[in-house]
């Protein structure tokens, strides 16, 4: 059911602190919540109660499936990253061959996206069109937008 999400250490380990975080605190909260909404009566017509029992469930729904990504999770060591072809965690400097505007992103998981940080996401139609490709030749990317070309300019780590 689960995809394999490949992840740097670092991010790993912001996951398992979430996850703990999860566990440690917020459940016992939830668990609070819901032992002071019982304790105010009639548990049919207690909308405080409903609201912390489902909570609740919100709480362990999302506890199972950081679960499941950090079950699924496979570290990806920066020293063994081939810079010959784009590939997850390499640094991609492309130009767009329509605006010859030229950017630099970093390919990561889904996670670990942030296009504010100029990281993008391996599985978004950019990451997507730009994968497998070598310095100099052009991806073709089906965006929204319509089709854009990007010719790959550099890649690093």
């Amino acid at each position: 059911m689960s995809e394999v999400m490949y992840v740097t250490q670092e991010t790993l380990e912001q996951l398992r602190s979430e996850l703990q975080k999860m566990k440690g605190v917020d459940r016992p909260a939830a668990s609070r919540a819901i032992a002071e909404a019982r304790e105010k009566g009639d548990l049919k017509e207690n909308a405080e109660y409903d609201a912390a029992k489902e909570a609740q469930g919100l709480l362990e729904a999302r506890i199972a499936k950081l679960e499941g990504e950090i079950a699924n999770a496979r570290i990806i060591e920066i020293d063994r990253i081939d810079t010959s072809k784009v590939s997850i965690l390499t640094k991609v400097t492309m130009t767009n061959v329509k605006t010859k505007k030229t950017v630099t992103y970093q390919v990561v998981s889904e996670k670990e996206a942030d296009l504010k940080a100029g990281k993008i996401s391996v599985t978004s139609p950019i990451g997507q069109g730009i994968l497998g490709k070598q310095v100099g030749e052009i991806a073709e990317v089906k965006a929204p937008a319509g089709l854009l070309k990007f010719k790959i300019e550099n890649i690093e780590i």
